[in-house]
């Protein structure tokens, strides 16, 4: 397995990169993060590079394809690793904002039945999170996007 530093910090250059605007640039080191951790390789790190990934696609079929390799990376991810890297909480702190980014993915698609799902998956999930500024954003985008599915 790859060291978590050496990929979570690359992890971290990435996000930095898209706050500067490279997102080009944030895509290329994520994908060069990807090859090296591999289909197969820790779970953790293909959970959190293919949800990176997804934000930094021009095409919403890509984004969703990345987003789905997210969630299912998410479920092979065991207790002791998250503990291992310093993941904040339980690993079912993941979910919520899984299925926020799918079920945005698939509404933007217009398969708005898919939409609901995942956005019944996220808020059923929302339990696992915490009292933190990260916590109230992704309840906060849960409850936008169960808005615009009522809308839609």
């Amino acid at each position: 397995m790859d060291a978590p530093d050496q990929t979570m910090s690359g992890l971290g250059e990435a996000i930095e990169m898209v706050g500067r605007g490279e997102r080009l640039a944030a895509r290329e080191l994520l994908l060069e993060l990807w090859e090296g951790v591999g289909p197969t390789g820790d779970p953790l790190h293909r959970c959190a590079l293919a949800h990176h990934l997804a934000d930094v696609q021009d095409d919403l079929v890509e984004e969703l394809a990345w987003d789905e390799r997210a969630l299912l990376a998410a479920d092979s991810i065991t207790a002791e690793r998250a503990a291992e890297a310093g993941v904040a909480g339980s690993v079912a702190g993941l979910y919520p904002s899984l299925h926020l980014n799918l079920g945005d993915d698939h509404r933007r698609l217009g398969d708005l039945d898919a939409a609901r799902r995942h956005l019944a998956l996220g808020q059923d999930a929302a339990g696992a999170l915490g009292e933190d500024g990260y916590s109230a954003m992704i309840r906060r985008g849960l409850e936008r996007l169960a808005a615009r599915l009522t809308d839609e």
